[in-house]
């Protein structure tokens, strides 16, 4: 369960003295609604630019025929399966990506924007400026990375 600042530090309400607890909220922690509304539209914007990207590799990889390269010596046939793999492997990044940003979206809508997913404390505001799709507070992403 979220605490009361950690809540507040989504929503926006002001932390008064007393409902912190020992891992403060600052108010530069504290998201006002148009700092949400500004990172809810950067995420949009990286969703249409990401549809866009997806969209484009997905065509040039349909339109990609099995037989062309017929011909080709080994090397220039290993060189467009070399391509054709690292097209297919950067759609499923942006596929990831995209997933994450509309995650965000969610947490935004949900309320819990800015709340980390493991320790249920507040993320901070630099970070998430950073990487507005960060579902965890450093320290807890640091102790993932150690796994």
């Amino acid at each position: 369960m979220a605490t009361r600042a950690a809540k507040s530090a989504i929503t926006g309400n002001a932390v008064t003295e007393g409902s912190v607890t020992e891992n403060s909220v600052t108010t530069t922690d504290i998201w006002s609604a148009d700092e949400l509304a500004e990172v809810r539209e950067r995420l949009l914007a990286e969703i249409d630019e990401l549809h866009t990207e997806i969209l484009r590799a997905e065509t040039e990889l349909a339109a990609g025929n099995a037989s062309e390269g017929a011909g080709d010596d080994p090397a220039d046939a290993g060189a467009k399966t070399y391509e054709r793999e690292r097209e297919i492997a950067l759609t499923l990044n942006a596929r990831d990506v995209l997933a994450q940003n509309e995650r965000a979206i969610a947490r935004i809508d949900a309320g819990t924007y800015g709340v980390c997913e493991s320790c249920q404390r507040p993320i901070g505001k630099e970070r998430l400026q950073a990487f507005p799709r960060a579902t965890l507070c450093v320290a807890c992403k640091q102790r993932e990375e150690r796994r």
